[in-house]
């Protein structure tokens, strides 16, 4: 993730690590910090505030409460985004949410032309993120297909190496619809900049959810095993109408997992399987 951050203008230097912390421990003491804020919170980040021994405010992850909404389906949790509970960390220092959206910068030599790659103005398209770092987490190959059938504008996917066979798939099964396969041919940021200039994302609970939220397109989410109430949802404050949620509601297995699993640890994958798809069209296609 050090390239959404390069050329981000509030930031003075990026450590970054390969395996383990190891490799900056001696990097980092050299720079005499006066403060460490962990927003991580877990043993490898513990590890590294034990080294560097300097005052540490850390971020409260709420395992608990996570556990027994995933075990028992008992929602402990707050209604607050994890953006604004990051910001508990460093009360203490006097910083505060400005409750405006994230900010991603994009370097001139990531953006895309939309015209010249695609043949698409800006704004007259719909990016699809087809995939999710969890299978339990995307949206089926069929739905796609339903979904893409009954669009009212050209199409682009957006995702990575790994999508791209999928996306394949949906360029052939939707051959008689403009669908462009852009999966694994752009960077994340070149992604983030098709994003950028799409009209509306549909999109599964991933990466580029949030990616899209700092640009104030609109933003069509579709949730499978994990639940926007663990506060992962895009962040849009003050753009309440930005992003949209679809949802199989009162499942007794959901949520599963606050990650996901490669496939349904029931066999019936009725978290996706069951989405109301023509809400789903209806609400990608709405001006």
């Amino acid at each position: 993730m050090k390239d959404l951050l390069v050329i981000n203008p509030f930031i003075n230097h990026i450590h970054t690590i390969d395996r383990s912390i190891n490799e900056v421990v001696s990097v980092l003491k050299k720079e005499k910090f006066d403060y460490f804020i962990d927003l991580h919170h877990n043993i490898r980040t513990l590890r590294l505030r034990l080294s560097l021994g300097v005052k540490t405010f850390a971020f409260p992850k709420l395992n608990w409460q996570k556990w027994l909404l995933v075990r028992f389906k008992i929602n402990q949790l707050p209604e607050v985004h994890v953006v604004d509970r990051y910001f508990d960390a460093v009360k203490p220092l006097g910083v505060f949410p400005d409750h405006q959206p994230g900010e991603l910068f994009i370097m001139p030599s990531n953006e895309v032309d939309t015209i010249t790659d695609f043949g698409c103005q800006p704004g007259t398209f719909i990016t699809i993120a087809i995939g999710a770092q969890y299978a339990t987490k995307q949206l089926p190959l069929d739905q796609l297909i339903r979904v893409i059938q009954e669009t009212n504008h050209p199409i682009v996917l957006v995702g990575g190496p790994m999508d791209k066979a999928k996306g394949e798939q949906l360029v052939h099964a939707c051959a008689n619809k403009p669908v462009i396969n852009s999966c694994g041919n752009y960077t994340l940021l070149q992604s983030a900049s098709i994003v950028k200039q799409s009209m509306v994302l549909l999109t599964n609970d991933t990466g580029m959810m949030h990616i899209a939220a700092c640009f104030g397109i609109r933003i069509v989410t579709v949730w499978g095993n994990t639940v926007p109430s663990l506060g992962m949802y895009p962040y849009t404050p003050n753009r309440n109408n930005q992003w949209t949620k679809h949802q199989v509601n009162n499942l007794a297995c959901r949520p599963c997992s606050k990650i996901g699993y490669a496939s349904c640890p029931k066999g019936h994958f009725n978290c996706m399987n069951q989405q109301d798809i023509p809400a789903i069209i209806e609400d990608v296609n709405r001006d």
